[in-house]
């Protein structure tokens, strides 16, 4: 695990990329803003978290990083270990996990809960949808330490390392780390956007996995955040149409990207109007 900081003194604020080793875009957001070494209003911890797996190329090594915490520093299991040291350095901060998918190429973000902090983060940070995932998905870092995850698009892409640096400086921007200018400048240096083009943000709150079947020829045929209807295809096992019981949101749901599900349901449960980073805390 590598660890900098920005600013002296204890950490309020942490930025954590390559969870899972397969995803570089946070990674690559980490490391941009550790070159940038920018003046900070507030401490912020940089991290890159997975490094053993990053090198290999790997989702993970042992166990899913991102299942594991509150981790187990006695544990045989490295990234259980590794959860339980990061829980101890991420402790007193919020921090924003950098993520990207396989399943959609706009960046959203993910919180276990909707309050004040994911209700103004998800108005200000360049992202197209807030997703709830309650008590649903367990062993994520939201255990151990107060954290928002993005999904900042497609895994390998270059349009995800774009909108992973723009979300992280939307984040310390919104939370009083970055002044204006200073975000602003970096803005330029990396050539991203401050802010989606959308009016609001859609949230939505899972209510179950969709499980795969079959032996492995899956294809998916609706897409994220767009409502399926009761008897509604949605996706396909070994060429057997699988249509849906009920109307739903698919969330995360792709072919490749669980080895058991398809990915998640979801509900619509609110719309927040959009704003624009007013620099406060």
């Amino acid at each position: 695990m590598r660890v900098e900081q920005l600013g002296e003194g204890q950490p309020e604020l942490a930025i954590v990329g390559g969870i899972h080793g397969d995803e570089p875009s946070g990674v690559s957001a980490v490391e941009r803003l550790i070159e940038a070494s920018p003046p900070v209003e507030k401490p912020v911890l940089l991290v890159i978290a997975n490094e053993r797996a990053i090198e290999a190329g790997e989702r993970y090594l042992d166990a899913d990083l991102n299942r594991s915490f509150p981790g187990d520093p006695e544990s045989e299991a490295y990234e259980e270990r590794l959860a339980y040291e990061l829980s101890e350095r991420l402790a007193g901060t919020t921090a924003l996990a950098m993520h990207a998918t396989q399943s959609h190429p706009e960046p959203f973000l993910v919180a276990d809960r909707v309050d004040d902090l994911v209700e103004r983060l998800g108005r200000t940070l360049p992202v197209d949808a807030v997703v709830d995932t309650g008590e649903f998905i367990q062993g994520r870092l939201f255990r151990s330490v107060r954290t928002v995850e993005v999904e900042s698009g497609l895994q390998g892409s270059e349009r995800a390392a774009d909108a992973a640096i723009g979300i992280v400086i939307a984040f310390l921007e919104e939370m009083g780390a970055l002044a204006g200018e200073t975000a602003d400048d970096l803005r330029e240096r990396f050539g991203v956007a401050s802010s989606s083009a959308s009016e609001s943000v859609p949230v939505f709150r899972l209510t179950r996995s969709v499980p795969k079947t079959g032996t492995g020829d899956h294809l998916v045929s609706a897409n994220n955040f767009e409502l399926v209807d009761a008897g509604d295809r949605f996706a396909s096992a070994d060429g057997t149409p699988m249509v849906a019981d009920e109307s739903f949101y698919p969330v995360l749901l792709s072919a490749e990207g669980y080895d058991e599900i398809f990915g998640y349901a979801a509900q619509k449960i609110a719309e927040l109007p959009r704003e624009r980073p007013d620099n406060a805390e």
